[in-house]
């Protein structure tokens, strides 16, 4: 009586974007010089392209996403405000200020800084010495703030992540992964969206000194707006970097490059890539019928079977065109059945991507028939093969 009814949905409305459901994209990718690569799209969670991105790596001043991300979190909590004034200390002046040799905003020592000039410090000249007042004055000292950093990172689902200062300054124990600063930067632009556009200002003057910011995407790139470069001898040339396409945001990580050009060249080419070859797709929305199906010896003759998720995937344009989605449930349902009770399956296939299956569940209940009309029910199936 009960068969296994798949079929086959030929035509898909195109609807709202937003999804719960994360599609692991493995299309044809290209090869890159960088040591360790990843390109994201933050709106699924799809890993576009993937290079080592596990790998532990020095991130060197792409550390810095996550000091600005604890300071951002005390601005949005209301512990800090923009106005507010931090003191430079001896210490942030002798490790990153002007004695340091390092990249640095050049705070002069005893001085009080507002903090929206260290938010620029931080992002645009990339200086060690305003990320270790914003540490000192946020924790007591780089070292405590460290250690906040690290379990930031735990707390984001950055499992590869553990940070020893500030500014990624060189140290043995200081690594995180392309992911790990992908997850970070997928978090600053949701979590901060009002202090994420400090990443893409070009300049900025302090104490008279003018500085450029050193991500190569925000001068040129369509729709760059972040996030942060890194270099040390150990840890090559790196850059996290995003930009906006329309609708479309992609972010990308690349390190262990050779040289600035190739930190430039690497990431753009990569983001052309996945926005030229990638795309988003929605299929349907949370509560959307998908199938109606009928029901065995139940007070209603049908039952509608919906999905509790909005299904939005990126695939590339190639596999898209190659896409079946399909419905598979016993048929007909056996009542009695109760309103978001699982009672089939959504499978969405595509070349060179992983397949994933989506519960459909009953929209209402139906109950199970008296005696009386199971007995009418199985004699009309008896004698003309259905029910109803």
């Amino acid at each position: 009586m009960n068969n296994i009814l798949k079929s086959t949905l030929t035509s898909l409305s195109v609807l709202a974007l937003s999804s719960f459901v994360v599609v692991v994209a493995t299309a044809e990718v290209i090869d890159t010089k960088a040591r360790e690569a990843i390109l994201i799209d933050p709106s699924t969670g799809t890993v576009i392209l993937n290079k080592n991105a596990d790998e532990q790596m020095p991130p060197a001043s792409m550390s810095k996403l996550m000091t600005a991300y604890l300071l951002f979190e005390s601005i949005n909590d209301g512990r800090v405000s923009l106005d507010d004034k931090f003191r430079v200390s001896e210490n942030a002046w002798r490790k990153g200020g002007a004695a340091s040799g390092s990249s640095t905003m050049f705070l002069p020592p005893k001085s009080e800084v507002r903090v929206e000039d260290l938010i620029r410090g931080i992002i645009v000249q990339s200086g060690n010495d305003a990320c270790i007042v914003v540490a000192e004055s946020l924790a007591g000292s780089e070292e405590a703030f460290a250690r906040r950093m690290t379990d930031k990172a735990q707390e984001l689902g950055m499992t590869g992540s553990n940070f020893m200062n500030a500014t990624g300054w060189p140290h043995s124990e200081h690594r995180t992964t392309a992911r790990d600063l992908a997850t970070l930067s997928t978090r600053i632009i949701q979590d901060f969206p009002e202090l994420f556009s400090f990443y893409s200002e070009r300049v900025f003057t302090y104490n008279g000194i003018r500085q450029s910011n050193r991500n190569p995407l925000i001068y040129g790139y369509a729709g760059a707006d972040g996030m942060k470069t890194g270099h040390t001898s150990e840890a090559g040339y790196g850059l996290t970097g995003t930009a906006k396409q329309g609708d479309r945001r992609l972010i990308v990580v690349v390190n262990g490059l050779k040289s600035s050009k190739d930190r430039a060249s690497e990431s753009a080419r990569i983001l052309d890539w996945g926005f030229r070859e990638f795309n988003n797709y929605s299929l349907f929305k949370a509560g959307d019928t998908v199938e109606i199906a009928p029901v065995w010896l139940g007070t209603k003759p049908t039952v509608a079977l919906k999905i509790d998720r909005d299904v939005h995937l990126t695939m590339s344009r190639k596999s898209r065109r190659a896409m079946k989605v399909t419905v598979e449930y016993q048929s007909p349902i056996s009542a009695p059945i109760t309103a978001g009770q699982s009672v089939g399956t959504l499978t969405i296939e595509a070349p060179d991507f992983e397949t994933i299956e989506v519960p459909l569940l009953a929209a209402t209940d139906s109950q199970q028939l008296g005696m009386v009309g199971r007995l009418g029910a199985a004699l009309e199936f008896l004698l003309w093969g259905q029910q109803g």
